[in-house]
């Protein structure tokens, strides 16, 4: 009687063992170990036009400058500008009421960040949006993907 109790436990153990690792198998066979490779230099990528939201702020594009040295990424600056071509910088909002001027100088002061943390954690990817700079961030991601593009063996 006992053997039989304890051929059941194995059995059950042996079949939840199976749905385990085939359940591995399936989750991992969408992923791809394929790496990108990645020629040195320095690119430049640019993100597409993007309009202002519904309080009149964000209307522009941005540009990286990303350098590789052996398929890392070393460098990367992030500039944005407005739709004429004018840099935004620590001025830029100065027109906008009190609310709207700090979400725009957010977003000028998260381009520093994105660019830092692309160059820490190497993958776009990897980058946190940060709250309230949303547009900065689908700029500086498209721009990433637009250089490193460029620059894939």
């Amino acid at each position: 009687m006992k053997n039989k109790i304890i051929n059941k436990i194995i059995n059950k153990l042996y079949i939840v063992t199976l749905l385990f690792c085939l359940s591995i198998g399936i989750c991992a066979c969408g992923k791809s170990s394929e790496t990108v490779n990645y020629t040195d230099g320095t690119y430049t990528g640019r993100s597409s036009d993007y309009q202002a939201d519904e309080s009149g702020v964000g209307a522009g594009y941005g540009q990286v400058e990303i350098e590789i040295k052996d398929n890392k990424i070393i460098s990367c600056t992030f500039t944005m500008y407005e739709l004429d071509g004018t840099v935004k910088d620590e001025n830029y909002g100065s027109e906008y009421s009190k609310e709207n001027r700090l979400k725009a100088q957010k977003a000028v002061q998260s381009a520093g960040k994105y660019a830092a943390g692309l160059v820490e954690k190497g993958s776009v990817d990897k980058v946190d949006a940060i709250s309230g700079a949303t547009i900065s961030y689908n700029e500086f991601t498209e721009a990433v993907n637009d250089a490193l593009s460029k620059a894939k063996k």
